[in-house]
């Protein structure tokens, strides 16, 4: 064999053993995206280096046997800031724990592209704004937790179309308007949307229609 074909040999092969890195490239600039977009005083993100390929070893984050994100455990961790669009990259995600911290501004619309959701926990935290129409895709979804937060404006009544859904809670925030009775809302209590001044209750209650509750 010539020093060209065995060249080539050694290049054959270690491309069919080696993994394309495509994938932990992208969640790990995704998952970057948000430590560049918070404050952290208790450095729980110092491991998320940029420089590694491969975001599965850093803390708070786990990963499936393919190297895709799969979990993401910050809750409690005394940050600040934003939620980044870039999260809606992390195409196998299951669980989205950001609850009990400082967080700010809206809920990114590029979570509802997360099909593979189970748990959405972002309460206790400031967060302001609308509950975003695009989490009625996530069909995967058993628990969304959104309470103590400061979000305005109407529940989605799309999100009766969450069959999967067994835990909802958007209590003590600013909602406005009507609570949908309907589809998986049906088996939730009155617990769930508690400390909300301005929604009215059950959207027949009284005759009164979804779309007309107090939002003005």
């Amino acid at each position: 064999m010539s020093m060209w074909e065995l060249i080539f040999y050694l290049f054959t092969l270690l491309s069919i053993t080696v993994p394309s890195p495509t994938h932990s490239n992208k969640e790990g600039d995704a998952l970057y995206a948000l430590r560049r977009a918070v404050k952290d005083p208790e450095n729980v993100l110092q491991s998320w280096d940029p420089t590694l390929v491969d975001p599965c070893t850093w803390f708070h984050v786990t990963c499936d046997s393919d190297n895709r994100v799969t979990r993401l455990d910050l809750g409690n961790a005394k940050l600040s800031g934003c939620l980044v669009p870039e999260l809606g990259k992390l195409e196998r995600l299951q669980y989205l724990e950001l609850y009990m911290n400082s967080l700010e501004g809206r809920i990114p619309e590029e979570l509802g592209t997360l099909k593979s959701l189970v748990s959405l926990d972002l309460f206790h935290n400031n967060l302001t704004g609308s509950i975003p129409l695009s989490l009625s895709k996530l069909s995967k979804l058993k628990f969304l937790r959104l309470n103590n937060n400061k979000l305005t404006g109407r529940i989605p009544r799309e999100l009766i179309k969450l069959d999967n859904l067994k835990i909802l809670n958007v209590s003590s925030n600013h909602l406005c308007g009507t609570i949908p009775i309907s589809g998986s809302f049906s088996k939730f209590s009155e617990e769930s949307f508690l400390n909300n001044p301005r929604l009215e209750g059950p959207e027949l209650m009284g005759f009164v229609r979804y779309d007309t509750g107090n939002c003005n």
